[in-house]
């Protein structure tokens, strides 16, 4: 059957193409019919321009979709034919599950829902974080990932700072709940975040924003032995500096001996162990707690009661046929475009 799917054919270019798609499923394929997609622009837009070694032209862009299965193959048992699913998908109108068929919670909005997919990349941050209930965290950039990972710690009962440079980004991130927030562009954010923590820095301090030069001067927010989560991905944009004083503030007790941690998605399992699944000497079976599929439960579960707000984060839905609009639109428009999603109805 014919379908399309947007193309990266060479840097900088954007297209919607038509492929030919085979519907039947294999063993263990779920399929796919698409409803929404979203954008990750960090990760997106840096194949979009060449950044990411991995990424060969033409590519196939893509992160995360909410559709309706139209298929199983052998041996799914998690969903079935009818059922509304968030998957890590290209950005096409028909897809097999790549990597989770999730099931969306009944009655929850897809254009909502799709977003749980970046809340699964802000979610690791949490849970590599030592950090616990009332303790100050800085989040540093709140694009989706920033913003998604700021509400989480909130709701974990952080005392959250949110960080930008853009006014549209703190204004939705006002709209999502997050009451204190910087903007890098009137005042210096380093002195802000002293003000804010009576001089003493934050217990966790984020890194959002995909940029060696931030994650090496975020120490600064850091309260003596707090941490610094780097959550953005740097795609080869090279940044050099002189790291001694980065060092120092890592390995000294007089600088406070700040701890930096790496916080990327698949450091977890991508299935979720199933308790059901039960092991004679379970108790010296160490199951993960955490995994992919786990972490996009929790979110999608989130989302539908109301906890995770993402309805001012969508500041464009457009038509697989505007994807050069929307791509160039988050490359060079911050103060409009946030979050984008194609609709494939």
């Amino acid at each position: 059957m014919k379908a399309k799917r947007i193309v990266f054919p060479a840097p900088n270019k954007v297209e919607l193409e038509e492929f030919d798609f085979d519907p039947t499923p294999r063993e263990g394929d779920v399929v796919i019919k698409a409803i929404v997609s979203v954008i990750s622009a960090g990760t997106e837009l840096s194949c979009l321009a060449g950044h990411a070694k991995w990424a060969w032209f033409p590519f196939y862009p893509g992160y995360g979709m909410i559709g309706e299965v139209i298929g199983v193959g052998e041996n799914v048992r998690e969903v079935k034919e009818g059922d509304i699913v968030l998957t890590h998908s290209n950005h096409a109108s028909y897809a097999k599950a790549q990597v989770i068929a999730v099931k969306v919670p009944e009655g929850l909005d897809p254009i909502k829902a799709v977003f749980a997919r970046m809340a699964n990349v802000s979610i690791t941050a949490l849970r590599v974080s030592n950090g616990e209930l009332g303790d100050r965290v800085a989040v540093i950039g709140l694009g989706l990932v920033g913003n998604l990972c700021a509400q989480l710690f909130a709701l974990a009962g952080s005392d959250v700072i949110g960080i930008d440079k853009v006014a549209k980004r703190l204004e939705i991130a006002r709209a999502c709940g997050l009451e204190k927030l910087i903007n890098a562009n009137e005042v210096d954010p380093t002195e802000a975040v002293r003000e804010l923590t009576d001089g003493e820095g934050c217990e966790v301090v984020v890194d959002a924003t995909g940029s060696a030069q931030v994650s090496a001067t975020a120490w600064q927010y850091s309260a003596p032995y707090g941490e610094v989560i780097l959550l953005g991905s740097y795609f080869q944009r090279p940044h050099q500096m002189n790291v001694t004083e980065l060092l120092e503030r890592i390995h000294l007790s007089e600088f406070g001996c700040v701890t930096y941690k790496g916080a990327h998605e698949w450091r977890y399992p991508v299935r979720e162990e199933r308790k059901d699944f039960f092991v004679v000497d379970w108790p010296k079976y160490e199951r993960p707690k955490h995994s992919v599929e786990r972490n996009a439960r929790i979110n999608l579960s989130l989302i539908a009661r109301g906890k995770l707000i993402v309805e001012p984060l969508l500041t464009h839905l457009l038509k697989p046929e505007q994807c050069e609009e929307a791509y160039f639109g988050l490359r060079d428009k911050p103060e409009e475009f946030l979050g984008v999603v194609f609709d494939w109805r």
